[in-house]
């Protein structure tokens, strides 16, 4: 495979990897051109946002090419879209030695440790020596799960802030609901954590599919459903970890899935979001921040 790497201005960034990728590009990445230099800079924006600008001063284009693509003809897609394409000293290919690219991929995701109890392994690390095994001290739970495309593979803020008000409030043998459940890693967390009858839903077939395969992977029972499937009743423990937005559209529903004296816990919401989404939920169930880190927050409370 080759590299076709060429120099562009922050104002041709994002329409010359859109038509790389359009006129066939494997794949595009932008870099500071700048990088590790006195004049590199830093993009960022708040948590759960992009930056205002998405590209650098000076950026480097690093587009993948497949066997047999003409990088003249990626580059003379080029030509018109902010600017003349690229000049033949602004441009250059280099090959892309041969790797186990799977590997290389799975060598990025090792086990994440969550608070004092959980631990979120990787199935290629479930042999390594070192790790403990779920009950083996302080009861430990281990959880395995692989990166994949529903949310919620253990990694993000919001994600860890559940998991820890799970393992600090379940007593054992309380039904929970877990609302997008994504991944389905809370509601896996709630059983290995002793909960009791458990269901998943989320909006997402896939995320359907996605919490049934971790949970036989986890050997534990998880009902797991769409919205339109989910049965009337309520749970003793209700979480939803998604953003702030929709949470303020579920607040009465959400709020009515909790039993009496059940809890409640969110978590998705910024900071600063936190004050509107407790004004949302406080006409059904007052809440209160638990626990904040990396600019989020989880929210929690009882119903009476």
């Amino acid at each position: 495979m080759r590299e076709l790497v060429l120099n562009c201005a922050q104002s041709q960034a994002e329409a010359w990897s859109d038509a790389l990728l359009e006129a066939g590009a494997l794949s595009v990445s932008v870099e500071d051109a700048d990088g590790d230099t006195e004049h590199e800079q830093a993009l960022f924006g708040e948590p759960g946002t992009e930056p205002d600008v998405l590209a650098w001063q000076r950026n480097r284009l690093v587009a993948l090419l497949a066997d047999g693509d003409d990088p003249a003809q990626l580059l003379a897609s080029l030509d018109g879209l902010a600017g003349p394409a690229p000049g033949q000293a602004d441009w250059f290919l280099r090959e892309v030695p041969d790797a186990d690219w799977v590997r290389l991929t799975q060598s990025q995701f090792g086990p994440i440790v969550v608070g004092e109890r959980i631990w979120i392994v990787p199935s290629w690390h479930r042999d390594d020596a070192g790790l403990p095994l779920a009950g083996a001290r302080d009861g430990i739970v281990r959880i395995e799960l692989d990166p994949g495309l529903a949310f919620g593979t253990g990694s993000h803020p919001t994600t860890h802030l559940c998991l820890e008000w799970l393992a600090a409030h379940l007593q054992g043998g309380e039904t929970v609901l877990d609302y997008g459940c994504g991944s389905g890693i809370l509601a896996i967390a709630a059983r290995l954590l002793g909960a009791g009858p458990t269901r998943g839903v989320d909006i997402d077939e896939q995320a359907v599919l996605a919490t049934v395969r971790n949970a036989a992977t986890n050997r534990v029972e998880i009902e797991a459903c769409l919205p339109d499937g989910l049965p009337e009743g309520t749970s003793q423990v209700v979480v939803a970890n998604i953003l702030s937005n929709p949470l303020k559209l579920l607040a009465p529903m959400l709020s009515a899935r909790v039993a009496p004296g059940g809890r409640l816990a969110l978590s998705g919401v910024l900071e600063r979001q936190a004050d509107e989404v407790c004004e949302a939920y406080a006409p059904h169930l007052p809440l209160q921040v638990w626990a904040a880190r990396d600019g989020w927050v989880c929210l929690t409370g009882q119903r009476a």
